[in-house]
């Protein structure tokens, strides 16, 4: 219940970012560009019955049509329905992005620093950063889940994760 409070006490005063309306609008668009794309291929392909049976592209090319047909829909649908609620306030968007961009450039950062320099980076900074804990906290977690993650699978069973420079140093 404090979550649900905390929530729309928060949606009350934060600017809407974009309605649900044009993001209904918007992944129609994406959703019945993919569908023309897939029954282009698939026709392509072939969508139609041979000797032995349907073709490769037969099955895909109807649902990539049925797929275009509730894009079409939601459109529809968006254009005709006035926009009522915001699909995403600033202050929520946020939050969001708080999560994302991190997560994201831990995936970056994994290619040069490995998989475990990159995770204990990424839990540091989430735990201190957004979580407000302690860095001596946030510092020593992040030392040992990574440490227990590195003889999971690099010892005990021997899973190839990726390697960065420290690695490299320590044999492995």
């Amino acid at each position: 219940m404090a979550v649900e409070e905390t929530e729309n006490a928060a949606g009350d005063h934060s600017p809407a970012v974009t309605s649900t309306r044009t993001v209904d609008i918007v992944v129609s668009l994406v959703l019945l560009a993919l569908a023309a794309l897939l029954a282009f291929d698939n026709w392509r392909t072939g969508m139609s019955w041979d000797a032995s049976g349907p073709q490769a592209g037969y099955f895909p090319f109807y649902l990539s049509l049925i797929l275009g047909a509730a894009s079409v829909y939601g459109l529809i649908k968006g254009f005709i329905e006035p926009a009522t609620e915001p699909f995403v306030t600033r202050e929520q968007l946020t939050r969001v992005l708080q999560m994302f961009v991190p997560t994201l450039l831990f995936v970056v950062v994994t290619q040069w620093l490995g998989l475990y320099v990159a995770s204990f980076i990424l839990i540091v900074g989430f735990m201190a950063l957004i979580g407000h804990i302690a860095l001596w906290k946030s510092v020593l977690t992040s030392a040992i889940f990574t440490v227990v993650m590195f003889v999971t699978f690099e010892i005990a069973f021997d899973v190839i994760m990726p390697k960065g420079p420290l690695e490299t140093l320590l044999g492995y």
